[in-house]
């Protein structure tokens, strides 16, 4: 057997289709919540300072003249000197008065031309001063009534607390994802482990049933799907060990019943060969021997091919107008010399009516002696096989009815199965039924068994009427001048 390896394991796929997926998603996640944070930082910020710088406002409505006082006394009265800084700058944008108290450089900042050429005369800056500190500034310029520019102030704030708030707030992330990471792919190994376990066990289990171990079972008792799919297997295993030693029963059996008339007609074929001008009736018996012997043979070989026919679908029957009471008749006719020599007494009653069906006589005649055969080798000496024929609602209904041995219960649902016998000391191949079922199921009929061990078994046979178009000659369903009616 070939073995298939497949290097792309279920923990690979699981790997590539889902931690992967789950890892792109979350540093996608982790990134974009920190753009979206430091954009919040950084707008909260130029927010509280906008609130903070908001009554330098009152610079707008100051002229060439008051502009320095008015800057110089918001200056001096500015509450907020710990958190921002304020700059008062000239018409040409340098420096000149700052709230932090220290000597202004005078430098004009960077976003002043800006400002300048803004519609409103508000610019921003964010990025690093000359010493390196990063900060977020902003400059309105203010002008007099004709556009002439006066001055100015510009507000600035260091970005260095809110940076170091937003790198801890990143590392927070950072650790989360990757917790986050760390329990997917923990929780995955677990996962995939306790799913490989058990499919290694699958696999291994039913390599074993693939090289006829059936008596292999898989234990599993978790209750889940993988558990279902071991019980289904197991089940599977049951029905291959059921087959195989139903078709080893088959096997043997056949070989049996070939072999035992085989043994008959050669071993009398001998005889009558040696007996030839010796005992004309030692001869004569012989060749009665082989050619019953070789009826058997026929119709065991006949059976055989009927069944691999229904097997592939080829069973076919030949439908015509027929008498079931004729067919029964003649089979009933056939099995009172050998239930005579049985010591078994078979019995049928002919109905005053006859019973037409759709049906081919020849299927139907091998199905009641199916029937009929199983009643009466079943059937101890001294027991009785009755056959019973009756009408009801548009219905033919056969009985036959014996004081055989009996079926057991266990065994009572599975007589029509293929290959199955459940008595296996007497003769049979064990698909007589099956086929008999088959072909009555294609008369659209039905056929019911059932039995009860050491009393005996009834087999009900029922076939639906046929019902003649009107414009046909009528079929004569009265019984013919001088048939005997009575008990046979």
């Amino acid at each position: 057997m070939k073995l298939n390896v497949h290097f792309k394991s279920v923990a690979m796929r699981w790997f590539f289709e889902v931690f992967l997926i789950v890892l792109l998603v979350v540093t996608v996640f982790s990134v974009a919540l920190s753009i979206f944070l430091r954009s919040l930082y950084i707008e909260r910020v130029q927010a509280l300072a906008e609130e903070y710088a908001f009554e330098f406002r009152a610079l707008e409505a100051t002229n060439y003249d008051s502009f320095s006082d008015t800057a110089i006394q918001l200056t001096d009265a500015f509450a907020y000197k710990d958190r921002i800084e304020i700059q008062i700058l000239d018409s040409n944008g340098n420096v000149r008065i700052s709230t932090t108290g220290f000597e202004p450089a005078g430098n004009k900042p960077k976003e002043f031309d800006e400002a300048f050429a803004a519609e409103d005369g508000i610019a921003n800056f964010t990025g690093k001063t000359a010493s390196g500190e990063k900060v977020i500034a902003q400059t309105h310029i203010i002008r007099n009534d004709y556009g002439g520019v006066i001055g100015g102030y510009r507000w600035i704030v260091s970005l260095d607390a809110t940076y170091k708030r937003f790198w801890f707030t990143v590392a927070f992330i950072v650790v989360a994802t990757l917790v986050v990471l760390g329990i997917c792919a923990i929780s995955g190994v677990f996962f995939i482990g306790s799913i490989l376990k058990p499919v290694r066990e699958i696999s291994s289990a039913a390599r074993k049933i693939a090289r006829g171990d059936f008596k292999t079972r898989i234990e599993n008792e978790k209750g889940d799907e993988i558990a279902e799919l071991c019980d289904s297997i197991n089940d599977m295993a049951s029905e291959l060990q059921n087959a195989e030693e139903i078709k080893n029963d088959f096997i043997s059996s056949v070989s049996h019943e070939l072999r035992t008339p085989l043994t008959a007609i050669r071993g009398w074929g001998e005889t009558a060969k040696m007996s030839i001008g010796t005992d004309e009736e030692l001869v004569s018996r012989g060749i009665d021997v082989v050619l019953s012997e070789a009826d058997r043979l026929s119709g065991l070989v006949e059976e055989l091919l009927d069944f691999s026919r229904m097997q592939s679908g080829r069973l076919t029957v030949n439908m015509q107008p027929t008498d079931v009471s004729m067919l029964l008749k003649s089979t009933y006719d056939m099995y009172t010399e050998l239930a005579l020599k049985q010591g078994v007494e078979i019995s049928y009653n002919p109905p005053i009516q006859n019973s037409i069906v759709m049906g081919d006589p020849d299927r139907l005649k091998q199905v009641f002696i199916n029937v009929i055969d199983n009643a009466v080798k079943y059937t101890e000496k001294g027991g009785l096989v009755l056959v019973v024929q009756t009408r009801e609602e548009g219905c033919v209904q056969i009985v036959i009815k014996d004081t055989g041995v009996g079926i057991p219960a266990a065994d009572v649902d599975h007589v029509k199965e293929k290959f199955f016998k459940s008595n296996k000391t007497v003769r049979g191949s064990g698909i007589g039924l099956a086929v008999a079922d088959e072909i009555i199921k294609q008369h659209d009929g039905l056929l019911f068994i059932e039995s009860t061990e050491g009393v005996g078994t009834t087999v009900t046979i029922v076939l639906p009427l046929y019902e003649p178009p009107a414009d046909d000659e009528d079929i004569n369903t009265e019984p013919k001048e001088g048939e005997n009616n009575e008990s046979v």
